[in-house]
């Protein structure tokens, strides 16, 4: 049994709460966030049991199809993914920062997951769709040759769906700007 996290996406407020309560009735998994995100889009991510996760993930994609837009389901997630969807992550130091923009909110998460996977960087936050009409970003840290890394792979998985919007690396920001954002 390892630990997962899934997420879905929909169109439409009602497709999105119905295909949620479709997700615990399917199978044990525990609501993450469930909530409207601009443009009056609806996600939700579940964690649990891969299986788990797999199973209510497929139940809401087939039986809502309607509404949806995208999904996805990842086994052994990053330890850091996590306290960056509640922006509680505690950074000392910023020798680099790293940002990547989706034009949707499932893919931000996969994104910030294969980055953190690739090189020795923390997740600051991951902001998805929350008042940035549909848009999500992620912001990381490390030294200025990692980040620059998580931030080409990260690009690279994105691209391949073709939600990029953009990304870029910070070396060394100034303390003002590490300041207004941490």
């Amino acid at each position: 049994m390892s630990k997962a996290i899934g997420m879905i996406e929909y169109r439409t407020v009602a497709s999105g709460i119905t295909a949620v309560d479709t997700m615990v009735k399917t199978s044990e998994v525990s609501i993450v966030e469930a909530q409207t995100v601009c443009p009056g889009k609806y996600i939700a991510i579940v964690t649990g049991d891969l299986s788990a996760v797999k199973a209510a993930v497929d139940a809401a994609v087939t039986t809502h199809a309607n509404h949806y837009i995208n999904s996805f389901v990842l086994g052994n997630p990053h330890e850091s993914i996590f306290p960056a969807i509640y922006a509680a992550t505690t950074i000392e130091d910023v020798s680099a920062l790293g940002i990547v923009e989706t034009y949707d909110a499932t893919s931000i998460i996969v994104a910030a997951d294969e980055a953190a996977k690739t090189a020795i960087v923390d997740l600051i936050e991951l902001r998805i769709a929350r008042g940035m009409c549909g848009k999500s970003y992620f912001m990381l840290t490390g030294e200025v040759s990692a980040v620059q890394a998580a931030v080409d792979r990260a690009k690279q998985s994105i691209q391949e769906g073709g939600m990029y919007a953009d990304s870029t690396v910070i070396a060394h920001p100034d303390p003002k700007v590490r300041d207004a954002i941490l």
